[in-house]
């Protein structure tokens, strides 16, 4: 691949991608390791899926604000 074709700050949109992947998976297999240490099946990984939800709303805005920030100065 030529690198003319690649963004300027690539670098920069692959940390953007792995903090939402992130946010995202670290709740969910927390809640799935919960479950399997306490033997409580689905409640953990539910919970987990709700707080991975609602980290990535929390990091989705706040990039959105760092973004729009960004291009506005």
């Amino acid at each position: 691949m030529k690198p003319s074709i690649l963004p300027k700050n690539y670098k920069e949109y692959i940390g953007l991608g792995a903090e939402i992947a992130s946010s995202l998976l670290i709740p969910m297999f927390g809640g799935y390791y919960f479950d399997r240490v306490f033997n409580c099946s689905p409640v953990g990984i539910l919970i987990g899926v709700v707080l991975g939800i609602i980290l990535f709303f929390i990091t989705i805005s706040r990039i959105a604000k760092k973004m729009n920030l960004k291009h506005n100065d």
